[in-house]
């Protein structure tokens, strides 16, 4: 390796160019489209198909050859690439029509559609605006797409184009996820065909009660600040409701009554929609009759504290039995009709394919590992694809079985193609090697056995000498650090290689253990969570007394991780002597709805967990190095929240750190931003630690 690992980090987006990713596999099994950079360096993200029956591979579309290699994106697919944390450029969304002969992509906002099979020809279809979100219908006769708000459709035949809903207002848009949706729901689409492609089901979001907020740029003070609406916690969501828009002019609307559109689902079975009110204690499903609108309950779940929200289901088996996931017996189980099917000790993490009467999915015997399971009527679960531990997904159709997979052992990210009467097939990751000799060790950490890694340097000898200790971690819900995968874990070793003995530990809240252990941080996100950073930190020690030097402990994070550092530094100073908080949310008020309310409940109604889980008034308490690291740019945790902690540390007069990113989204994509940010926080802790 030549170039430094902060370097190479940064040129590859975190080791993820060249990985291949976003795999159709056709109806017949034959055949697999999917997006990969032409190399792990190369940030243009092209269109490749497998022939599963040769095992060739071939370039059906490469952005350079439509002359599209530099990017000119609508602000709304900035936008949606943000919530969908897309770091790679080029062709990095697509859809096919059923029988995968035609795949749609938008590129710096214009419409392409390919052909898959045959001549492969690629054709810019015209259109009155830049295009978001295209999709083909199921038949590939016309494709549905967005522009200035407007869901439009174009015939791939005729070339006719014509708007099926325009919006009302400038803060009207059909046929895209809203804010909320997209950030916190893990929906990113907002209009859905027929599956005999004669209508559309879409959402109308009109974000007029959202409150405006202005996002500056102070490096650039000629520029005007862009505005942005942003639900905060105790504030109004957009307005969101459904209707149903026939090919043939026709408008049914669809009404429910709960706060958010979780999902849809359209298929030869039925329309389906799942809904939540705004405390996310109820999940709903619904039947939709697509001619009247009418809706009518098939399933309701509650819980005390919040419900789980899980974007691959609703689906359906090929005899209509629906496919669901919820909490019954202490574990997230997969239901078919109203009965589990799989066993409480299996954590199941969501469904990836439903192959005739078979479906594929990922689920967690032990939290650290996620593996690929099948299930068809009549039968058990049945383990599929690697055995060893590891972090794996996958696609199935038409019998073929795709698996990728990571694991402790192996670099990178390995995908296999699996027929169903052949040999097994590479689809070859290009992505770069990072270089690092790692020296990871998991393991269960205090009386609550929390899942927890620690990594050495490479040259460090066992008991030869007691090393600074860096706290690693995430530390919230929704979200794992700690799983058998060397990818997760490269960040985390080169601060090793640096010095620094590595903890990284998920605590309460943290997925994969069940529904009860992620429900400990109910109306609190920083005592439960910080408690166990402390716990896992002094039980790793107890293991390995002669390499840890607690009288030097640090803690880095980003995001929430980034909340946890300040709050380790601002609550137990005694225990952690220096922290890096990275976009931090300070102020749980400042942050969204959907998220915020699901853990600390509605402001409006009881402001105590917001007063409990706020670092701002903690500024005082504050007497160790803290560095804050926050872009300028982040429209998800808005700036606001830095220098409104800095306000508060200065009036009450202590020294810390801020250093504002100009221009930096919450992602940091920015090649020089991401490897110079990865030596300033070594030099910080090195200095703030007396390294």
């Amino acid at each position: 390796m030549t170039e430094s690992f902060p370097r190479l980090h940064a040129r590859t987006r975190r080791f993820t160019l060249g990985v291949p990713r976003n795999f159709t596999i056709s109806p017949q099994g034959d055949r697999v489209i999917f997006l990969r950079t032409a190399s792990g360096t190369d940030p243009v993200t092209c269109l490749w198909e497998l022939d599963v029956s040769t095992g060739a591979e071939r370039v059906l579309v490469d952005p350079r050859g439509l002359g599209a290699a530099d990017e000119n994106l609508p602000p709304e697919e900035r936008a949606r690439r943000e919530r969908a944390r897309e770091q790679a450029g080029g062709i990095v969304a697509y859809a096919t029509d059923r029988q995968v002969t035609t795949a749609v992509f938008a590129l710096s906002g214009a419409l392409y559609a390919a052909a898959v099979t045959g001549d492969g020809a690629v054709r810019a279809l015209e259109t009155p605006g830049p295009v978001i979100d295209p999709r083909i219908a199921p038949d590939g006769r016309h494709v549905a797409y967005v522009t200035g708000g407007a869901l439009r459709v174009q015939d791939l035949t005729t070339g006719e184009d014509r708007a099926l809903a325009e919006p009302e207002s400038e803060t009207v848009t059909y046929g895209l996820a809203e804010f909320i949706a997209a950030e916190e729901l893990d929906r990113l689409r907002g209009h859905w065909w027929s599956p005999d492609g004669t209508a559309l089901l879409a959402e109308r979001a009109d974000e007029a009660p959202v409150t405006r907020w202005h996002i500056a740029d102070p490096a650039n003070p000629d520029r005007d600040p862009v505005q942005v609406r942003y639900p905060a916690a105790g504030t109004a969501n957009a307005e969101v409701t459904l209707v149903v828009l026939g090919l043939d002019g026709s408008r049914v609307e669809v009404p429910f009554d709960d706060e958010y559109l979780v999902n849809a689902h359209w298929s030869r079975h039925g329309l389906s929609i799942v809904t939540m009110p705004r405390d996310q204690r109820t999940i709903r499903l619904f039947d939709v009759d697509p001619a009247t609108g009418a809706t009518t309950l098939v399933r309701e779940d509650t819980d005390p504290a919040w419900v789980d929200a899980h974007p691959s289901v609703p689906a359906r088996l090929s005899d209509g039995a629906r496919v669901w996931i919820a909490a019954a017996d202490g574990a997230n189980r997969l239901f078919v009709g109203d009965a589990p099917v799989t066993p409480p000790d299996l954590q199941v993490r969501g469904v990836c394919d439903v192959d005739g009467d078979t479906i594929l999915f990922r689920a967690s015997a032990e939290p650290t590992e996620i593996h690929l399971y099948t299930w068809s009527p009549g039968g058990d679960p049945v383990q599929v694809g690697p055995t060893e531990p590891g972090v794996h997904t996958g696609r199935l159709a038409g019998g073929t079985l795709l698996v990728s997979a990571q694991n402790l052992d192996d670099e990178g990210v390995a995908v296999r193609v699996h027929p169903k009467d052949r040999p097994a097939l590479p689809i070859p990751s290009l992505a770069e090697r990072p270089g690092l000799d790692l020296r990871v060790s998991l393991l269960r950490a205090g009386e609550r056995e929390l899942p927890t890694a620690l990594l050495l340097p490479s040259w460090h000898t066992p008991g030869s000498a007691r090393l600074p200790v860096l706290m690693d971690p995430y530390g919230g819900p929704h979200a794992q650090r700690v799983l058998a995968s060397r990818q997760i874990f490269l960040t985390s070793q080169w601060f090793a290689e640096q010095g620094f003995a590595v903890i990284v530990a998920d605590g309460r809240g943290t997925p994969g253990r069940g529904p009860a252990f992620e429900r400990e941080v109910h109306l609190d996100l920083a005592t439960p969570v910080l408690e166990d950073q402390v716990d896992a930190l002094h039980a790793v020690a107890r293991r390995h007394p002669d390499d840890l030097d607690l009288d030097r402990v640090a803690i880095r994070g980003w995001s929430f991780g980034g909340y946890l550092a300040a709050l380790a530094v601002l609550r137990r100073p005694d225990v952690f002597h220096a922290a890096v908080a990275g976009a931090p949310v300070t102020d749980w008020r400042l942050y969204d709805t959907a998220y915020t309310e699901r853990y600390l409940g509605d402001p409006r109604d009881n402001p105590a967990p917001y007063e409990q889980s706020s670092l701002l008034a903690d500024a005082e308490k504050l007497h160790r190095p803290l560095l804050l690291i926050h872009g300028l740019a982040d429209d998800n945790v808005v700036a606001a929240h830095t220098l409104r902690l800095s306000s508060a540390l200065l009036a009450a007069g202590r020294p810390h750190t801020v250093l504002p990113l100009s221009g930096v989204t919450h992602m940091t994509p920015q090649e020089v931003v991401a490897e110079n940010l990865l030596l300033l926080q070594v030099d910080f802790l090195k200095k703030a630690l007396s390294i």
